[in-house]
């Protein structure tokens, strides 16, 4: 529960913000971290982010695919590396499938064919930009009557009518069916059963808004073991997701599962939700999902100014259990037709969300941010000048991934290529991925988001240009989970030191390791011993190496080159 040290906090941070406000964002400097989401929904219903063009024509497939390709390029310039793309519509989604018809977004006409697979296409072009890509499922809305009826016997009320429900003017898969669970799992499994997704991401997993006169009072009788009518809405819901999850995991435990619940959780001590909150108004119990671990990710839709966004932010970063939470911000709410904000109300709390030490954000929606409404683009490019790495599910996978053997560079005029040895990812999981660093200093920081400088490579190589010599390259490999190694080392030029004794003697900040690690230039251990300030070398042939000093607690406390 949001308490009275978040207050101070939310303070603190409101004021340091508003100092950043002198002379621009040409003028302000903002430290990214190495890791989080920079995310955006791309939506597909009503053709409002992608497609725009329909296809007619066999012409028109490529332009098309140039729409979505074109989306993010210029989505790379602002270093987003997730894309949360609308792939179920409304019963009806963007990919050749067994159980839901095409949907009309991609042609104009529900069911047909569109001649290609949007979503394979979509999943390749992002991971060539080192992009994630989660598929966006509206879950539980099948829409207005005018939709269903455009749909035919395509459409789930035609072809499983106990599973829906006609509601004020839109018709619902039904929460309290058992069988709802078992349909959206289904069509869950055949996703990640036949893509490379790095995500599902669910939307509208809740009952509709604000449903006074909602009318499952038979199921509730006939399934509610008890319960108040509130929580067996509720444990609906969750059961819904418990199922999801457990799906997604034992088909690839990799694969992120996320879901948008509404921006507000609950009432909180000093502010009211006004009524409008996942718990108690839509009945999603979101922050349970999370300590319960049936979810990885919330992308709350936190689409407020003022009070009614900062201290219900903060309720969800503290209740977040380990796993990450990454504040969806209403971008579109610049418009003066949608709020009229001014640019200082987004830009506080995209700041104020990193301060919190957020997993990042996500911006609703992608047109609303390449618009550069009021100049918000170019704040969030100054904002996330640095690629960022994707958060790690260190709950899924602790285990490093073997550092990479034999890094090394060969220079040609001013083309600079490193290779090293291929990293092989455990049978059935994704390929293994590497990150590229380059320091003036030695050892290179790999936790520093300066250093960073490729992401996602998947070759065994890494070409650069017009690079000034004598510079200190790293190289990690990266697993499914996200999980980094540690570092290769390669120098076109050996680190000098004043340490050429025989012998090193250990500086006082080092007395309270354990254990000493000697590496040699890539990385690789040579020979760890029991600490003694005073290290003997004499086994050591010429070249250059790594010290390190380890705590009892597994962390590098001193770290050290020197040369032979």
């Amino acid at each position: 529960m949001w308490n009275i040290l978040s207050m101070k906090y939310l303070i603190i941070t409101i004021i340091s913000i508003g100092l950043l406000y002198t002379g621009g964002v040409k003028a302000q400097h903002f430290q990214s971290p190495k890791r989080e989401y920079r995310a955006v929904w791309m939506t597909t219903i009503e053709n409002l982010d992608w497609p725009k063009t329909k296809i007619k024509s066999a012409g028109d497939i490529a332009k098309q695919k140039k729409e979505f390709t074109t989306l993010l390029d210029s989505l790379m310039a602002y270093n987003i590396n997730t894309i949360l793309l609308q792939t179920r519509v409304r019963g009806d989604v963007i990919y050749p499938s067994a159980i839901e018809p095409f949907s009309a977004v991609l042609t104009g006409k529900a069911g047909k064919d569109p001649g290609y697979d949007p979503l394979a296409f979509a999943i390749e072009e992002c991971h060539k930009r080192g992009m994630q890509l989660h598929t966006w499922l509206v879950t539980l809305p099948l829409g207005k009557a005018q939709h269903m009826r455009s749909l035919k016997n395509m459409g789930l009320s035609k072809k499983r009518p106990k599973l829906c429900k006609f509601y004020k003017d839109s018709w619902y898969m039904e929460p309290g069916e058992p069988e709802t669970a078992d349909y959206l799992t289904a069509l869950i499994a055949e996703i990640v059963e036949r893509y490379d997704v790095d995500g599902i991401h669910l939307d509208y997993i809740r009952y509709p808004d604000r449903p006074r006169d909602y009318n499952d009072h038979a199921l509730h009788k006939r399934y509610g073991k008890g319960m108040k009518l509130a929580d067996w809405r509720r444990s609906n819901i969750t059961n819904i997701v418990r199922k999801i999850y457990s799906t997604v995991k034992a088909r690839k435990p990799w694969v992120r599962v996320s879901c948008a619940p509404l921006g507000k959780h609950d009432n909180l001590t000093n502010y009211s939700s006004r009524g409008w909150d996942a718990y108690n108004t839509v009945y999603q119990e979101a922050q349970k999902w999370l300590k319960d671990g049936i979810m990885d990710i919330l992308f709350p839709m936190m689409y407020f100014s003022g009070n009614n966004f900062y201290p219900f932010m903060l309720d969800w970063q503290e209740n977040c259990a380990g796993r990450h939470i990454a504040p969806g911000l209403g971008v579109y709410r610049l418009l003066a037709s949608e709020g009229d904000w001014n640019k200082e109300e987004v830009t506080r709390q995209l700041l104020t969300s990193r301060k919190a030490s957020t997993s990042g954000t996500a911006i609703f929606r992608t047109e609303h941010l390449l618009q550069n409404n009021k100049g918000v683009a170019d704040f969030f490019k100054a904002f996330n000048s640095r690629p960022a790495l994707i958060p790690a599910m260190t709950w899924m996978e602790e285990k490093r991934p073997t550092t990479p053997a034999n890094f090394k560079g060969t220079r040609t005029g001013s083309t600079l290529k490193l290779s090293w040895h291929e990293v092989t990812a455990p049978d059935g999981r994704p390929q293994t991925r590497y990150n590229i660093y380059c320091s003036k200093n030695f050892p290179v920081d790999t936790e520093n988001i300066d250093n960073l400088i490729a992401t996602n490579i998947k070759d065994t190589f890494f070409v650069w240009n017009d690079i000034e010599r004598d510079t200190h390259w790293a190289v990690t490999a990266m697993d499914a989970f996200e999980v980094e190694s540690e570092a290769a080392t390669w120098s076109e030029k050996a680190p000098r030191s004043k340490l050429f004794r025989k012998n090193i003697s250990l500086s006082e900040e080092a007395v309270w390791g354990t254990r000493v690690l000697i590496k040699d230039a890539m990385g690789q251990l040579l020979f760890s011993a029991p600490y003694n300030k005073n290290i003997n070398l004499n086994g050591l042939n010429k070249g250059c190496y790594r010290l390190e000093v380890m705590s009892r607690d597994g962390d590098i406390i001193h770290r050290e080159a020197f040369v032979r």
